[in-house]
């Protein structure tokens, strides 16, 4: 495992396993005496957030308290803290529910608690801001034309207007808005404000007077010209259209936030969900029962068979079968097991039958450690706040504070009422965070249709942010760079045999076995030749290969072994060694005892790896290819995309470990991964890309997914992470720029209460017409490939010429799970 030399490179280097396993906090150190410090390190669901700055108030309480150390992450609602053993956990509960918000302690086996969490709240929630937002978009738009037109032309009016106008607004400033009402409401009770205080006194103030205005100063204006009324600052108090605007457009922006965090926890359920559910477990007389996971105990011994999931790490006592480790590791092919070797919970027993005792359960075994680095990375990534939200703890009390001086100033500078109610009400409305709260959502909701044409999905603002200072690039191989698949990649026939002879005989034995090395000779096979005959008297044999008759010879494929005294030609036996040599898996294939050929198997690179490779580099990316797999198949496959440094034989911590040393060298690092064992890799880096063709949990633990087949698109989904990104600082300056110059104009008296509700509403047009320009104009966008189906899944592989060639082919590890 090493790195080539770079100019100033990282230093990557990848503890112990041991080392990897032990978690930051807790009884991590040594105090210096050989006793175990008395810390404690704790994760709390925290509940009630509505903004970052929800989750800076809570961080600040709880840093408040003696030796607490703790990181709120609004995002995935999640907070962890390290105590004392001293202070205890009602202690943190309390403090977190004395400014308003809930707390509860999440512990036990990971899998339990995840599986168990708020998956149901999350999607409640969803579904909650989505009725809202519906309900308000569909009456904002009657509602903004019916209180424009009868502000700006009161002979429009007719007995009765004011209700309709009430029943349009009703349900949008009452009922959708309320989640915004509730919150200023429970935060005035601590005596706190946020964006949600905000924009709750926007609506209801702008509300009430539009009511009063509606029955009590305008009811009788009719008879006069707009001029007039607007001069008068009559017929221009009506700001319904006002309410409903910011209450559905920052509705949006909740929405699509409280949509990410629930495709966040998405990640952490489906990883955890990766693991068997029942197990075999075996009594003291050696009967079976079938039993749940959590009931096994170190020591408890358990069966598994062909197709079943080992239920948790441990030993084999007895049985022989082919492991896909993929899962856990990312290796391309599967490893032979017997009795002493190690088995990792949640991989996949290929072939044969195995007893296997506990050794480690729940928390401890690997999938657990996953599923905490997941979730403690995930904790730590979300840091950089939103500009809005950063300065919202300053922002929301002064204007407060301005719209109560403007109209005590206009009142004690001898104004009427009317007047100075309209100046501080023009303070407020104009201050309303519209633009600011459409600032990220409207570039995002662009730039999501913008990628989607493109088969690039990405997920939230932090996306965006982290892109620009990307510099970076963590390559995972197996079914990331490559296919994921074994394929034949090359031949060798012997004297006097063709490859389509040698091609029908190995097909035939093959096609009855589930080992991926037979699958991959039997399909290329297949797609050379056609249907296959079928193999008498096929048996398999653990660790060599397998055997049969096809019409009458005796067919083995498989190491040389296979057949004792079959003597192998020099010609092939050299080929085999350069397959060997080049990290591809060989077997060699005998008729009635004779050697008539050998063939090599690979997984294959996709033809984009190296193009794409190329196009990050020209972004100013430094590339760097890591694995499960071993040294010499890393580095074969790091040379045919053009990477020169490798990280090989890299479990999920280790992956884990890599990036974080590149962060601690200073680095910015993005993960472009695909499997589960990526997952831990993808959301601990400060950019996570996933390949959409791979696991569930690395797409949702990854920042932006690709939908397509060609990985270039991961340098465009970069670019297009990074212009979206300008886009949404230039939103953000122009809603603070609008508010500074805006504010002060209002406060003079030099804006009505109607005007400065258009400048704010034409604040939010430029937002968005300003967002819209991340649509493809001049230039066509990239091909829109889908989601491919891979070999053996509805597409069938190209076929083979005589010979096969071998270039662009991306080897498994050498030797590894040969038979």
């Amino acid at each position: 495992m090493t790195l080539t030399d770079q100019p100033e490179p990282a230093p990557l280097g990848i503890p112990s396993h041991r080392q990897a396993r032990r978690q930051p906090g807790g009884a991590a150190g040594s105090d210096g005496a050989g006793r175990e410090p008395q810390v404690q390190s704790l994760s709390f669901s925290v509940d009630k957030m509505t903004c970052g700055a929800c989750a800076a108030r809570i961080e600040r309480h709880l840093n408040g308290i003696d030796g607490v150390r703790a990181v709120v992450n609004f995002a995935t609602e999640r907070a962890s803290v390290t105590a004392p053993a001293s202070v205890s956990v009602a202690r943190l509960v309390d403090e977190v529910a004395s400014i308003g918000y809930a707390a509860q302690l999440v512990g036990g086996d990971p899998r339990q608690a995840v599986v168990a969490g708020s998956a149901e709240e999350a999607a409640r929630r969803v579904r909650s801001l989505r009725r809202r937002l519906v309900v308000a978009a569909v009456l904002f738009m009657p509602l903004c034309d019916a209180s424009v037109a009868f502000s700006v032309v009161p002979s429009a009016r007719f007995e009765g207007w004011q209700w309709v106008l009430i029943a349009l607004a009703l349900p949008v400033v009452t009922w959708a808005a309320w989640p915004f009402h509730e919150a200023a409401f429970r935060h005035a009770l601590h005596r706190t404000a946020t964006m949600d205080t905000l924009v709750s006194l926007g609506v209801i103030s702008s509300s009430a007077w539009s009511v009063y205005a509606m029955f009590f100063e305008d009811a009788g204006a009719t008879g006069h010209s707009i001029a007039y009324l607007l001069a008068h600052h009559s017929g221009g108090s009506i700001y319904l259209d006002v309410a409903g605007g910011v209450t559905t457009f920052l509705l949006f922006g909740r929405w699509f936030e409280a949509r990410s965090r629930q495709r966040s926890g998405d990640a952490l359920r489906a990883l955890a969900e990766r693991g068997a559910k029942e197990v075999s477990m075996l009594d003291g007389d050696g009967a079976e029962r079938r039993r749940p996971v959590a009931d096994l105990r170190p020591g408890d011994r358990f069966v598994v068979r062909p197709g079943e999931k080992v239920a948790t790490d441990g030993v084999v006592v007895s049985g022989e079968s082919a492991i896909d480790r993929s899962l856990m590791t990312g290796e391309s092919e599967p490893v032979d097991v017997r009795a002493g070797d190690e088995v990792t919970g949640g991989t996949m027993c290929c072939a044969g039958r195995l007893v296997v005792e506990a050794t480690s359960v729940g928390a401890d075994t690997q999938l657990g450690q996953m599923l905490t680095l997941v979730e403690r990375a995930q904790n730590e990534k979300a840091q950089v706040q939103r500009l809005a939200d950063r300065v919202a703890s300053v922002f929301v009390p002064v204007v407060i504070v301005l719209a109560l001086v403007t109209l005590s100033g206009w009142l004690a500078a001898g104004a009427s009422s009317l007047d100075a109610f309209n100046a501080g009400l023009s303070v407020l409305i104009i201050a309303c965070p519209c633009a600011l709260g459409l600032a990220t959502p409207a570039a995002l909701f662009v730039a999501s249709g913008t990628g989607a044409r493109q088969g690039i999905f990405f997920k939230g603002y932090r996306a965006l942010e982290l892109s620009k200072q990307v510099d970076t690039v963590v390559l995972d191989k197996t079914g990331t760079v490559t296919e994921g698949r074994m394929a034949v990649v090359g031949l060798t026939a012997a004297s006097g045999v063709s490859g389509g002879e040698l091609l029908r005989l190995a097909g035939a034995v093959e096609q009855a076995s589930e080992h991926p090395v037979a699958r991959a000779v039997a399909a290329a096979a297949r797609a050379e030749l056609g249907a296959l005959t079928t193999a008498d008297s096929f048996a398999g044999v653990a660790g060599l290969g397998a055997t049969g008759t096809v019409r009458g010879r005796a067919v083995s494929v498989g190491r040389p072994a296979l057949v004792p005294g079959a003597a192998v030609p020099d010609e092939i036996a050299a080929r085999c060694t350069e397959w060997e040599a080049r990290g591809h898996t060989a077997v060699v294939v005998t008729s009635d005892g004779a050697v008539i050929g050998a063939i090599a198997v690979a997984d294959a690179v996709r033809p984009s790896a190296a193009p794409a490779v190329s196009k990050l580099r020209s972004l100013g990316l430094r590339c760097i290819l890591v694995s499960g797999d071993n040294e010499t198949t890393t580095r074969t496959v790091a040379a045919a995309i053009g990477v020169d440094e490798v990280v090989a034989g890299a479990r999920p911590a280790d992956k884990v470990a890599v990036i974080r040393s590149l962060q601690a060298a200073g680095r910015s690092v993005a993960m472009i991964g695909d499997g589960v064992n990526d997952a831990p890799a993808l959301a601990t880096a400060d950019l996570g890309l996933a390949v959409g063709s791979g696991a569930d949990v690395a797409i949702d633990a990854a920042d932006l997914v690709i939908v397509r087949e060609d990985l270039r698109a991961a340098a465009s989904a970069i670019a297009l992470a990074r212009r979206t990104l300008r886009i949404i600082h230039s939103n953000l300056l122009w809603a603070f720029a609008y508010n500074l110059v805006a504010i002060p104009v209002a406060a003079a008296g030099l804006l009505d209460p109607l005007v400065a509700a258009g400048a704010m509403s034409l604040s939010s047009v430029f937002v968005v017409w300003n967002s819209a320009r991340l649509r493809p104009g001049r230039h066509a966008p990239d091909r829109v490939a889908g989601r491919t189906p891979p070999v053996g899944h509805g597409r069938e592989p190209e076929s083979i010429p005589e010979p096969i060639p071998e270039a662009g082919a991306v080897p498994p590890e050498a030797g590894r799970g040969a038979r």
